[in-house]
């Protein structure tokens, strides 16, 4: 019964990354596509750890970690780049 409940959850998540694809498609400005690429990233850490579980195993903990870690950094550098015209002054 669990499992089950689990492969819905991965499901609903799966829905959910496909539409923050479309918003990220048809944003209509780089702020918009900004905030649906950082959705993005959050959906598929919450993906790897719903999944981590369903299969018993850490490994996909670590991946949804190091996700976590590049996402952060790639956002402060499109950010920075918004906001400046460069990453590195």
């Amino acid at each position: 019964m669990f499992s089950l409940i689990l492969i819905g959850v991965m499901s609903v998540i799966v829905f959910a990354l496909l539409l923050n694809g479309l918003s990220l498609l048809r944003g209509p400005d780089l702020a918009d596509r900004l905030l649906a690429l950082d959705t993005m990233y959050i959906n598929s850490i919450a993906l790897l750890l719903v999944y981590g579980v369903y299969v018993s195993t850490q490994l996909y903990f670590e991946a949804a970690l190091l996700i976590a870690m590049l996402g952060f950094v790639s956002t402060v550098a499109i950010c920075k780049f918004m906001l400046r015209g460069d990453i590195i002054e």
